[in-house]
């Protein structure tokens, strides 16, 4: 067992950035000089690398997918699947996980330093879409030494790039696990996007984007995008059973615009506690490259021919109260594999809790996940 060339400590959970020199061209016709990348490792590639498997995050994810969030001191976003004795096992596994393009949290993204001027890019930081992501995460592979992966990992979002995975670089992904995703976007989706961009931009602190060297961001437009947004990722049952119209508990008989309902303290919370570890420009790029996501108008508006030819082994979950990304997304994509000849396994899981389903307690997903990845090694 031999640790990968470029890296001489394995400790779990170890975060690492590095910076790689470009130029990145983008699909919007700009490039990128340098690249900085912030991502975890957790586990020992095997001699012949046979052993790497990629984890891809959602939209407000970052790359502590199993260890504590350096800001907040919270579990990471995903140790439900990643950890010992998990269906991503560093014992079996070297798991590698990086934050993506356009993110806040170690990678180039707006609030960096343009090389050129000294001071963070902001708006002019340029436009990215999801291929773009993962031609950085594939840069990021080279530098560690990672031709082939046993398997590319992802949910939402993360669904979205490993299809993209799959689609750009067919020959290094054995296996792909896309969980409550899509090929594309859709209106409804873009509508959603659009409302939380919007907030953003309307906060007199936004300021087109300049507010990093100012006391005060748009953290009050930030905070009304991520509420907008949550509400999306949950289900209407699930909202019920956990709020219910239930008032909170007060002192006084008076009412007013204050959070009187236990949901309208959860979404506030939800959006306060967000604005401590993100940034609103980083969220106005990242939601604009979901919107611009379509796998199929990348290859000739046909999807099936996204996966021509290939030879990865595909698993697709959905879950039957996500509204989001609602399981005819899921079972179109199964259709385009079936038509290219790919070999696709799908399954829609029973679950109350939404788009949310992929992060929170579902038993049969990791079982679907671990005996997959099991039977594909």
């Amino acid at each position: 067992m031999l640790a990968a060339p470029a890296l001489d400590d394995r400790r779990f959970g170890l975060n690492r950035r590095v910076t790689l020199p470009g130029p990145l061209t983008l699909d919007g016709g700009a490039s990128l000089s340098q690249i900085e990348i912030a991502y975890e490792t957790y586990g020992t590639l095997d001699a012949d690398g046979a052993n790497a498997v990629l984890i891809c995050h959602a939209l407000t994810g970052d790359q502590h997918v199993a260890s504590a969030h350096p800001r907040t001191g919270k579990p990471g976003w995903w140790t439900r699947m990643v950890g010992e004795g998990k269906p991503i096992d560093p014992a079996r596994h070297f798991i590698v996980c990086a934050n993506v393009l356009g993110s806040c949290m170690g990678t180039s993204g707006p609030a960096s330093i343009d090389p050129a001027t000294g001071v963070p890019f902001a708006m002019r930081f340029p436009v990215i879409t999801l291929r773009d992501m993962v031609r950085a995460q594939a840069l990021l592979l080279d530098h560690l030494g990672i031709w082939n992966l046993a398997a590319v990992v992802g949910g939402s979002m993360g669904g979205m790039q490993v299809l993209e995975w799959a689609a750009t670089y067919p020959a290094r992904v054995r296996s792909a696990v896309v969980i409550a995703s899509a090929a594309r976007h859709s209106a409804q989706n873009i509508a959603f996007h659009e409302v939380g961009r919007q907030a953003v931009m309307a906060d007199p602190n936004w300021r087109g984007g300049q507010y990093y060297e100012s006391k005060e961001g748009p953290s009050a437009g930030l905070a009304v995008a991520r509420m907008a947004a949550h509400i999306t990722y949950l289900s209407e049952a699930g909202l019920t059973d956990k709020f219910g119209r239930r008032l909170q508990a007060r002192e006084s008989k008076t009412f007013g615009f204050d959070a009187d309902f236990q949901v309208e303290s959860y979404l506030r919370h939800q959006g306060l506690s967000f604005v401590d570890r993100f940034d609103a420009n980083s969220y106005l790029y990242i939601t604009r490259a979901m919107d611009y996501f379509d796998l199929a108008e990348e290859h000739g508006g046909r999807l099936a021919d996204a996966f021509r030819g290939s030879k990865t082994r595909f698993c697709l979950v959905s879950f039957d109260s996500d509204w989001l990304y609602p399981t005819a997304e899921s079972r179109a994509i199964v259709h385009a594999l079936n038509a290219s000849g790919a070999a696709a396994s799908f399954v829609e899981l029973s679950a109350p809790f939404g788009h949310d389903s992929f992060l929170l307690d579902v038993p049969e997903l990791f079982r679907v996940v671990d005996g997959f990845l099991r039977a594909a090694a």
